[in-house]
């Protein structure tokens, strides 16, 4: 019974300091954004220009691993239950009004409530029972598949070209 309390208020304390969860479901666990409400972690997204979270669904247990937000060690691993509430029930509307202050860089600030009840999915991850212990090794894994691409090669002139000014400004 002690260490279940006091698995739970590390879970809380741990989740509620972290900007970052990491959440696997029946994919690959991916990092939200998420706030901390009535004694559980809420995450908004599946929607254009919000997070994605396939392989969460309703009903369903997803593994939540929190890490420290100054180092970026993992602190604890807990299983959740995942829940969806509808759009405009009391309780989306409870866990929305604490999202939408925490949404960064919106596009969309003043209608960004409309959109996520017609757009997104709000939803509730609780813990269940005690924390998972830590692994031994490390949990490296490849990075998830992406449009985003790195930089191009530097073109051949640039260096000279960088070199000129330089000795134009000493001259």
């Amino acid at each position: 019974m002690t260490q279940t309390l006091l698995d739970r208020a590390l879970v809380e304390e741990a989740t509620k300091k972290s900007g970052l969860i990491w959440v696997r479901g029946t994919g690959p666990a991916r990092s939200l954004w998420h706030i901390w409400h009535d004694g559980a972690a809420y995450v908004v997204g599946d929607g254009p220009g919000e997070q994605p979270f396939p392989g969460l669904a309703d009903g369903a247990s997803a593994e939540v691993t929190v890490r420290s937000k100054d180092k970026g060690g993992r602190l604890v691993t807990w299983t959740a239950a995942v829940t969806e509430h509808p759009a405009g029930s009391e309780l989306w509307e409870a866990a929305v009004a604490e999202l939408k202050g925490k949404r960064l860089n919106a596009p969309d600030a003043e209608r960004m409530t409309e959109r996520w009840a017609r757009e997104c999915r709000v939803l509730r991850l609780e813990p269940q029972g005690a924390t998972t212990g830590l692994p031994d090794g490390s949990l490296a894994a490849a990075p998830l598949p992406t449009g985003a691409t790195t930089r191009h090669p530097v073109p051949a002139a640039l260096p000279r070209l960088l070199l000129k000014r330089k000795a134009k400004k000493r001259s």
